[in-house]
């Protein structure tokens, strides 16, 4: 017997359904002063060795919050803690006042972005595809009908609009880096998560980067973000969160935290901090023999 044409498109409407992501319900633009994450006592251990320690933060909107510290110091570990990404062992970690385990995939995408160390893809993905992957959370909502604006925009933001059709794969590492925070941007959510964003970086974009940090923050949204170079936190970060052998050691204004005394134990290295002559921010030189 044949499928009439009406019979094949409910058919064919129910598979759609099946295969789409549950409705959900996006969030209410956050106001100034929201928590939007917390780790409270958060410990994370990787066989028998602590890699996290009773790390307590809270990240509320408006502002730019700077993780920095030496390598293998618990500043991933605690930006993936912090995105639900990795789950606390000890301790508590609430997004948009909820514990993290308890929300799903798609309402977390709505709620938190996440850009990692290195962007790896598999398949020969244009550079128009990946930013669009940033507007999968939106699918089915109201914002979904604004996904080509959306995604010019962040292509635009972030320099990479005039290879916008070139392949991911082919792209160098400083562009790649650009591509995958354009997919950050396009995702929309209120609270971005960024590790090391301007290691591959030229001194232009890694200005840029931070830019758009502090663009965000004046929106009304929260950015973590893990850094090395401390001047570029020293002068975008409205506070700085160092952190020493799994532990927050110092969490303030980075003229507060950012001192030589801190800074020369932490990393094992001395230091100057000097301050800029024009915005007064801390300007950390390391003591170098003279030549």
């Amino acid at each position: 017997m044949g499928v009439s044409p009406a019979s094949w498109e409910r058919r064919r409407d129910a598979v759609r359904e099946a295969l789409l992501p549950a409705a959900v319900e996006p969030p209410a633009p956050p106001s100034p002063g929201d928590v939007l994450a917390e780790a409270r006592s958060a410990g994370v251990r990787r066989g028998d060795r602590a890699v996290l320690v009773d790390a307590s933060l809270r990240v509320v909107a408006g502002e730019v919050v700077v993780l920095v510290g030496p390598n293998g110091a618990g500043k991933s570990t605690l930006l993936s803690v912090l995105a639900a990404d990795t789950p606390a062992d000890t301790g508590q970690v609430l997004l948009g006042g909820r514990p993290a385990a308890g929300w799903r995939a798609r309402e977390l995408a709505l709620r938190r972005s996440v850009l990692p160390q290195s962007a790896t893809l598999s398949f020969p993905f244009t550079v128009a595809e990946v930013v669009r992957m940033g507007r999968a959370p939106w699918a089915g909502t109201p914002a979904g009908d604004r996904d080509d604006a959306v995604v010019a925009a962040a292509m635009a933001a972030t320099e990479v609009s005039a290879f916008a059709g070139r392949s991911f794969a082919e792209l160098s590492g400083g562009e790649r880096a650009r591509v995958a925070l354009a997919r950050v941007l396009a995702q929309r959510a209120p609270l971005m998560l960024l590790d090391e964003p301007t290691a591959a970086l030229d001194l232009r974009h890694q200005e840029l980067v931070l830019r758009l940090c502090r663009q965000r923050a004046a929106a009304g949204e929260a950015v973590v973000v893990v850094l090395h170079d401390l001047a570029l936190a020293a002068a975008y970060a409205d506070r700085v969160v160092v952190l020493h052998e799994g532990r927050i050691v110092a969490d303030g204004p980075p003229g507060e935290v950012l001192t030589g005394k801190l800074i020369g134990e932490v990393y094992r290295q001395p230091v100057d901090v000097l301050r800029h002559p024009d915005t007064g921010a801390p300007l950390v030189v390391p003591v170098r023999a003279a030549r």
